[in-house]
């Protein structure tokens, strides 16, 4: 019985660091994203009233799903898990808002000549599409695993990580890195998810297989950006966006 007790407890400690570490992941994520932006448009001398109407949906509807993962693990901490549950129904909707945004806002800012000049439009395209498509598929994923919650999380932090990508661009020195910025910015996110599988290995003794998933799917990403973002179908597709 004292043994039961013991055990008992000692997996309740760990679900209880778990959680917080999560939630510490989430507010890194959100701080990173608001600073990436909040910098480039400083440095752009943009205000809000210079950008087109989907840069500004696009703005509102990102930054609700940043600020929404951090309330939700923040819920979690709480054990708030009933709000929790209501509140992802809303996630749950403003997920495949993002996604279509995502891809739009991307083309727009091409067809708008509004490409950061560090990124290679092709590169831009892609890091931009495939990182959005791997947001909604991994994501995806979390929502129809709700219930297991050790994969719902992970696969959650992961697809968030994904967003990342535009914000962590825009973060010195990634704009000083030239054709090396999109393999720096892969650098940071990959940075995230081995964060997440210390985190295991420390608490839990091994590594859950949702980050192998969710490190793949980055990876995957990664590798393509790198075959196709210089390939002629892509230039030729980006050349008719900006004409």
């Amino acid at each position: 019985m004292a043994t039961a007790n013991i055990a008992g407890e000692t997996q309740r400690n760990v679900l209880a660091s778990e959680r917080r570490f999560f939630l510490v992941m989430a507010i890194f994520i959100a701080v990173t994203v608001i600073f990436g932006f909040t910098l480039n448009a400083a440095r752009l001398h943009w205000t809000f009233l210079d950008m087109p109407v989907q840069v500004h949906l696009h703005a509102v509807i990102f930054t609700s799903w940043i600020l929404l993962y951090v309330l939700q693990n923040g819920l979690i901490v709480r054990g708030s898990v009933t709000r929790h549950r209501q509140l992802g129904m809303l996630g749950a909707g403003i997920m495949p808002v993002m996604v279509v945004l995502g891809i739009v806002t991307t083309a727009m800012a091409i067809a708008q000549h509004r490409v950061p000049p560090f990124f290679p439009p092709g590169v831009f395209l892609l890091v931009d599409v495939l990182g959005i498509l791997g947001f909604g598929l991994l994501t995806g994923w979390a929502i129809a695993v709700r219930k297991q919650a050790a994969w719902h999380k992970r696969l959650m932090l992961c697809g968030t990580i994904l967003v990342m990508s535009p914000a962590l661009g825009r973060i010195p020195p990634m704009p000083l890195l030239g054709n090396l910025g999109p393999l720096a910015v892969f650098a940071s996110m990959a940075a995230y998810v081995i964060a997440g599988m210390l985190f295991d290995l420390k608490s839990r003794g091994r590594v859950h297989p949702a980050y192998w998933w969710g490190g793949s799917v980055l990876v995957a990403a990664q590798v393509l950006v790198g075959i196709l973002g210089f390939s002629p179908p892509v230039l030729r597709l980006v050349g008719r966006l900006a004409a």
